[in-house]
């Protein structure tokens, strides 16, 4: 069968494209991966997509010719926000964004892991026994949001008393972001909102310097032997990106998940058969299937050739991990989901090299926790409708997705 020309692909520089459904995407997706090489799309200098899982993986892993800095988001983040908020480390390279990377690592000590195992389970239970007690509703306020935010408070040590209004905050925040991702002018109301999470972030981080304890802003703000320590402006920066990589990504997943198990049905038979052995394929079949993340930008710092093109200095390009994670070079039938699927190379936590995302082991407890108490304690828990998406070039978001508990 012949390539398709060209000019008759879909224009994923057009805003439009991105308010298409989602299989008409991935068909789209799909012509762009039967091209013999990357495709350029937007207004002049535009961007080149990177659509096939082999050349995804090998952009990510090669950061001197494919650099995060300056911004992986469409657009840019602008230098005042950078210089206002904090860099975030997604937007980094090379030594900075190693020395960052490195902090946090060390941040996560065997004793936090271990305690934050058990507060995952705990949460998961009581979440899922309070959405049983209340009945029908929206799976993503009652059950997902409360699992990804409370998580991540819980992980920080974010007192319980400042967590309503965070999470106020963080939905002004979204405001902020979901408008910058068009390119328009950022309202005050998203500014006020993230200019007061990085004053509480400082504030908590004063007060973990002078009486340290088991947590991650403890461990993030107090000076090892090396003398390494986040500063106040990059802690606010680091809990803004949790709250896009550890809340938006993990929330969409477990929404995606109840959604993918309640239309098919074969694969939540298997699963609630042994859940043991399938649960671990669960959820990277979920996470491949959904990709919470449709895309990073990168820019080219060094002449590479890659997917059949030479790519110079100053271009950009997109990863569209959305594309890669239904290559049919690599998933056999990659439109189908199948929990049983092995090998599962999928690039939903990213492509690997230096940005490959540090909470990976975090996720998969989440959502392995939060499934085993459905499935246990609402056994009869379904999507009671389609899913509410959200329009977005950035992420796979979920609205709203209704939910009932299977008793009628």
């Amino acid at each position: 069968m012949p390539a398709p020309a060209r000019s008759a692909l879909a224009d994923l520089g057009d805003p439009a494209f991105w308010a298409l459904p989602r299989d008409r995407r991935l068909i789209a997706f799909a012509r762009l991966r039967s091209l013999d090489a990357p495709v350029r799309f937007g207004p002049p200098p535009g961007w080149w997509a990177l659509v096939r899982h082999a050349d995804v993986r090998e952009a990510s892993r090669s950061p001197r010719e494919f650099a995060s800095a300056p911004g992986v988001t469409v657009p840019e983040p602008a230098p005042w926000a950078k210089a206002l908020f904090g860099n975030s480390m997604v937007n980094m390279d090379g030594a900075d964004h190693a020395a960052l990377r490195r902090i946090v690592s060390r941040a996560f000590t065997p004793r936090l892991l271990a305690a934050t195992e058990e507060s995952v389970r705990e949460r998961a239970d009581r979440i899922v026994a309070e959405a049983v007690r209340e009945g029908p509703g929206d799976f993503v306020s009652a059950v997902a949001s409360r699992m990804a935010f409370g998580v991540i408070c819980d992980l920080m040590g974010i007192p319980e008393p400042y967590r309503e209004g965070i999470a106020r905050r963080v939905d002004g925040a979204s405001e902020h972001v979901g408008v910058a991702r068009r390119g328009l002018r950022i309202p005050g109301s998203g500014l006020r909102a993230l200019a007061r999470l990085q004053w509480l972030m400082g504030r908590l981080a004063r007060e973990r310097r002078r009486r340290p304890t088991d947590d991650l802003i403890s461990a993030l703000v107090t000076a090892d032997v090396d003398g390494d320590a986040l500063t106040s402006r990059q802690l606010g920066a680091f809990f803004s990106l949790l709250l896009v990589a550890g809340v938006e990504t993990t929330r969409n997943a477990l929404a995606h998940g109840l959604d993918l198990l309640t239309r098919h049905p074969e694969q939540r038979a298997l699963l609630e058969s042994d859940p043991g052995r399938y649960a671990d394929g669960a959820v990277e079949e979920i996470v491949r299937h959904s990709t919470p993340i449709i895309q990073f930008r990168r820019t080219v710092v060094s002449e590479r050739t890659l997917g059949g093109r030479v790519f110079h200095p100053g271009e950009k390009v997109v990863l569209l991990y959305a594309s890669a994670n239904r290559d049919e070079r690599v998933f056999d039938d990659p439109d189908a989901f199948d929990i049983t699927r092995d090998p599962n190379p999928h690039l939903g936590y990213g492509g690997g090299g230096p940005h490959h995302c540090l909470g990976v082991h975090l996720a998969r407890q989440e959502m392995k926790a939060l499934f085993s108490a459905l499935l246990t304690r609402a056994p009869g828990i379904r999507a009671a409708g389609a899913a509410r998406l959200v329009d977005s070039r950035f992420d796979n978001r979920v609205g709203a997705l209704p939910f009932d508990l299977g008793t009628g």
